[in-house]
């Protein structure tokens, strides 16, 4: 950037830290027109906007209510010297999320069940606790019930709406209204190493982030293995694999000299096409709270009213509060340090601390 586009950087940065994310009339209005309006050029938005919101947000500045974007910014690198630190996972995070998650679960004597679906969710009139009907697999697909005290759903926005019983929310069909953006990854398998770093972002290419997996993965052989993450990936989510490697491959090479000589061993690609909610101008009015207008019942996920994106962090969010309103149903009240507030209620930075 040119002195002056980094001295306008400075000036919007500091207007947006004056913003406060839970203003409702922010969530009408998108990020682009507002960096608009306080100076920024398009190379400013690719370079710096856009770069830090499409990996967050995953969605470009256009497509951005700015109540999302000044949360991110201002929590993200404007409340500390530290609050842009990045950290990553140096193994697969199935091992997190999984291995380690169901371990303890095992110890505590909860029952996982994997690969069920859930067909129904409702209020038993004969005792008023609640029946989830789902089918589970076995020998052969069954059905079966399970009685519970209370019920956190924690699944997309579309299979929450179609599990809810009549009343659970005042116009359930807004969850309907809450749309999805897609995720892309690219593997990329060399026989050599390549790249020397733990991962980079780049500019001018259609390449975004690109991170090392090789140990995450397992990789032996003095190969390494590259994972390119391609958020807000709607022009790339249904072309073919032998499209996406003649335009990401030429792009690695060029980023890369070291690729240049390199023979790949193998090229596959991951898709995730509703990978978050879409973080869209009006997002913020849709998304529901965690307890809901029936008791004992309560949604989860990274898509409900926790005030940040469709992160992991929002996600955890949402199970914290969804759990502890659980457990006060069951008066067994419970609070979490890390608790967030529905959306467009206090403060994201003072919740991040």
């Amino acid at each position: 950037l040119s002195l002056a586009e980094r001295a306008g950087v400075g000036r919007a940065a500091l207007a947006l830290g004056r913003l406060d994310p839970a203003d409702p009339a922010l969530d009408g209005v998108d990020f682009a027109t507002w960096l608009h309006r306080h100076g920024q050029s398009a190379r400013a938005v690719e370079a710096l906007w856009d770069l830090v919101g499409v990996a967050t947000l995953n969605a470009r500045a256009d497509r951005t209510s700015l109540a999302l974007a000044a949360m991110v910014f201002r929590t993200g690198l404007l409340s500390e010297p530290a609050a842009a630190d990045i950290g990553w996972s140096r193994v697969p995070l199935g091992e997190l999320h999984d291995t380690l998650a169901r371990t303890a679960l095992d110890r505590a004597g909860v029952r996982t069940v994997l690969r069920a679906r859930v067909q129904d969710v409702h209020r038993s009139a004969d005792d008023g606790g609640w029946r989830v009907t789902a089918d589970t697999p076995g020998s052969g697909r069954r059905t079966e019930a399970v009685r519970a005290d209370t019920v956190v759903l924690a699944v997309p926005q579309g299979e929450a709406h179609r599990l809810l019983p009549p009343g659970a929310l005042d116009d359930p069909g807004r969850l309907l209204d809450i749309g999805t953006a897609p995720i892309v990854n690219l593997h990329v398998v060399y026989d050599r190493r390549v790249l020397r770093r733990p991962f980079f972002a780049a500019l001018g290419t259609p390449v975004q982030w690109v991170f090392d997996r090789s140990d995450a993965s397992g990789l032996t052989g003095g190969g390494q293995y590259l994972a390119l993450s391609q958020s807000a990936a709607q022009d790339l989510i249904d072309r073919p694999v032998a499209a996406l490697r003649r335009r990401f491959l030429p792009e690695l090479e060029r980023l890369l000299p070291a690729a240049r000589g390199a023979r790949v061993l193998d090229f596959f690609v991951t898709r995730e096409r509703a990978a978050t909610f879409a973080p869209e101008p009006g997002v913020g009015r849709l998304r529901p709270a965690a307890r809901t207008n029936t008791p004992g019942l309560h949604l989860a996920g990274a898509w409900t009213g926790t005030g940040w994106p469709a992160t992991m962090e929002s996600a955890v969010r949402s199970g914290t509060t969804a759990a502890g309103a659980a457990l006060s149903d069951l008066g067994l009240g419970r609070t979490h340090p890390e608790t967030s507030p529905a959306f467009g209620r206090g403060d994201p930075q003072q919740e991040a601390a």
